[in-house]
C-alpha cells in the first residue's frame, strides 16, 4: 500500500454537515479537494415549532459517499490520515451509549422547548430576567434564547417532553460531535462545538469543563453532557469496523469537530487574530479571530471560544443573505422555468450602481445582527413605473450588501480596529458582480477565494493538519489561495452611502409594522447556509 510522504499527498475525510445536506470531500491537509459530493436532505417541519432530521440517514449518507469517494479512482484509501467534521451547530442529536440516535436531531430552528427556557431566563426586558441574563453572558459571553431555538431549549424540552427519548440517550450531542462519535464510539466535544449551550465559563480558556453553576441553572441533566476535551484535539481513531467498512486504514485519525463558523476561518485562510472573513450564503456573517471575551448583546455580536490558534472568534449571523437571491429566482422563475444565477446576475448588470434608487431590505426571515428581530420582513422601496426588471434583481444584490455593511460596523466597533481585505465565502461569492457591490459599498477590499463553495471541507482538512502538526497556522493564508480580489471604486462608492445610510432608517420606520404584523409568525424556520 502507497504510504503518502507529503502533507499535500495525505488526505482528510471532510465532512461539511450543512442543514441542507453532508458534503463529503477527500482534501489534502493543505486544502486541495481531489473529490467531493454533496447529498441534499429534508427537514421535517412539525406542529408547535418542530423542526428535526434524521440523524441515521447523515450516518449512513456520510458512509456512501466516503466509499463512492474512494471507489472514483481519484483517492488512494492508504492516503487518507484523517476524519475531520464541521457543519451546523445549535441543534441536538441524543443518542446512546454506542452513539446512535434514539431520536430525530432537533435543528437549530427547532423552539419546542421555549416555553422550559423561559422559565429559567425568560422576563421583561428583551425577554430575559435581567440578573440571570446578565450572570449567564458575563460568564458565557450569550445566553441561552428565550425562543428556545438551541441546545439547552433542545436538551429541556426531550427532558420535560419527550421521555422516553431521554431515558434511552446516554448523550446530547452536536451534530459535529455525534457524527465524530460514529466514527470513534467515543463521546467527546469541546467548549467550541457547545459554545451555544452556554454552560462554560468562557472568562478564561485554561479550564475544560462545564461551569457546575450555569448547570444548575439550566436545570438540564448533566449525565448527559458530553465531555469535554481541547479544541484541536485527536478524539480517537476510526473504529475498526467502520474502517473495514468504508475500505479506510486501521489508524486513520479523527480530530474534534468543529462549527462551520470556525471551519470557516480556517477554509477563508483566516485564522489570526483580526483576519476578517465574510460568508455570503444563505444566511450571512463576518466573523474574525481575536484575543478576547466581549459581548455587544444589543447588536447581536460575541466572542466565543475559538480553535487553535485563535483564543476567541468573534461570532454573528444575518438570517436571509444568499437566500434573498433564491427567493427572487423562484419568484421570477414562471410556468416550471427556472432562471439560473449567472442569468440573473447578467439581468441585474444591466441597472446602475443604485439600482434607479430603489431599495431592497433582505430581512425575509427576520433578523439576528445587527438588530434581533425575528419579525421584521423584507421588501423593495421607492419602486416606480420606471423600475425594470434589472433594477429589481441588482437591488437585492446591493440591498444584502448594504445590510452587511450596517453589521460591518458594529463588528469594527466591536474589535476596535477597521477590518480590510476580507476573505470573501460561500455561494454568493461565486458572482463577479455581487463581491465588486460587497467592496463598492463596504469601501473594503474584498478577497474571494479559490473554491468558495468548497471552503467548508477546506477548512474542516486544513484544520485537521493543524492539529496533527502537519500545517502552521502562521502559514494557512499563503495555502488558502485568492481567486480574485475586488477593490472599492471611489465613485460608486460615493453613490452607495445614501442607500446604505438609509437601510437602517427603513427599518426603525418599519418596526412597528412588523411588530403588530407579524405578532404571530412563526420567525427562526431559515434553510441552510449555502455554502454548498
Amino acid at each position: 500500500m502507497h504510504s503518502p510522504e507529503t502533507r499535500d499527498e495525505q488526505l482528510v475525510l471532510a465532512v461539511d454537515l450543512g442543514t441542507g445536506g453532508p458534503k463529503v470531500g477527500f482534501v489534502s491537509l493543505t486544502g486541495t479537494v481531489a473529490w467531493q459530493d454533496h447529498i441534499p436532505v429534508e427537514t421535517r417541519w412539525l406542529t408547535g415549532g418542530g423542526a428535526v432530521q434524521d440523524a441515521e440517514e447523515w450516518w449512513r449518507i456520510v458512509c456512501e459517499a466516503a466509499r463512492r469517494g474512494l471507489g472514483s479512482g481519484r483517492v488512494s484509501a492508504g492516503n487518507v490520515v484523517a476524519v475531520s467534521v464541521t457543519g451546523q451547530f445549535a441543534s441536538t442529536v441524543p443518542v446512546d451509549a454506542r452513539g446512535r440516535p434514539v431520536g430525530d436531531c432537533l435543528m437549530w430552528m427547532d423552539n419546542r422547548g421555549a416555553a422550559h427556557v423561559d422559565r429559567i431566563v425568560g422576563g421583561r426586558i428583551g425577554g430575559y430576567r435581567a440578573g440571570r441574563a446578565l450572570r449567564w453572558i458575563r460568564l458565557t459571553g450569550g445566553a441561552p434564547s428565550p425562543n428556545g431555538g438551541d441546545p439547552l431549549g433542545h436538551m429541556l424540552h426531550i427532558q420535560h417532553d419527550q421521555p422516553d427519548v431521554a431515558t434511552a440517550a446516554s448523550w446530547y450531542l452536536e451534530p459535529v460531535d455525534y457524527l465524530s462519535m460514529r466514527f470513534t464510539g467515543i463521546a467527546a466535544a469541546t467548549r467550541a462545538s457547545m459554545a451555544t449551550s452556554w454552560l462554560t465559563d468562557n472568562r478564561t480558556l485554561d479550564a475544560v469543563s462545564y461551569d457546575e453553576d450555569l448547570v444548575r441553572l439550566s436545570t438540564v441533566d448533566a449525565s448527559k453532557l458530553p465531555p469535554l476535551v481541547p479544541a484541536g484535539s485527536v478524539t480517537g481513531v476510526v473504529r475498526d469496523d467502520v474502517a473495514a467498512d468504508l475500505g479506510l486504514p486501521g489508524d486513520v485519525r479523527v480530530v474534534a469537530g468543529t462549527s462551520d463558523l470556525h471551519s470557516a476561518t480556517y477554509g477563508a485562510g483566516a485564522v489570526l487574530d483580526y483576519e476578517a472573513h465574510m460568508a455570503i450564503s444563505t444566511s450571512s456573517w463576518i466573523g474574525a479571530p481575536v484575543p478576547f471575551k466581549r459581548t455587544d448583546p444589543i447588536h447581536g455580536i460575541a466572542s466565543i471560544p475559538g480553535t487553535p490558534p485563535s483564543r476567541y472568534l468573534i461570532i454573528n449571523n444575518q438570517s436571509s443573505a444568499g437566500r434573498c437571491y433564491e427567493w427572487l429566482r423562484d419568484v421570477l422563475s414562471l410556468q416550471g422555468h427556472r432562471l439560473d444565477y449567472d442569468t440573473l446576475s447578467t439581468v441585474a448588470a444591466q441597472a446602475p450602481p443604485g439600482a434607479g434608487n430603489v431599495i431592497f431590505t433582505p430581512w425575509l426571515n427576520g433578523e439576528r445582527s445587527p438588530i434581533d428581530d425575528r419579525r421584521a420582513r423584507g421588501g423593495f422601496h421607492n419602486v416606480s413605473l420606471s423600475t425594470t426588471q434589472a433594477h429589481l434583481v441588482r437591488a437585492v444584490l446591493e440591498g444584502v450588501a448594504y445590510n452587511s455593511r450596517w453589521l460591518l460596523r458594529y463588528v469594527e466597533r466591536f474589535a476596535k480596529r477597521p477590518l480590510d481585505h476580507i476573505r470573501l465565502i460561500g455561494g454568493g461569492a461565486a458572482s463577479d458582480l455581487w463581491c465588486q457591490i460587497l467592496a463598492d459599498v463596504t469601501g473594503r477590499t474584498i478577497e474571494r477565494v479559490d473554491e468558495p463553495l468548497h471552503a467548508g471541507i477546506r477548512g474542516a482538512a486544513i484544520y485537521a493538519g493543524v492539529a496533527l502538526g502537519h500545517v502552521r497556522a502562521d502559514e494557512v493564508r499563503r495555502l488558502v489561495t485568492v481567486d480574485k480580489k475586488f477593490t472599492p471604486d471611489p465613485a460608486t462608492h460615493a453613490i452607495y452611502q445614501d442607500h446604505a445610510i438609509r437601510l437602517p432608517k427603513l427599518y426603525k420606520s418599519q418596526r412597528r409594522l412588523f411588530s403588530d404584523g407579524n405578532a404571530r409568525a412563526l420567525v427562526g424556520a431559515a434553510p441552510e447556509r449555502l455554502q454548498d
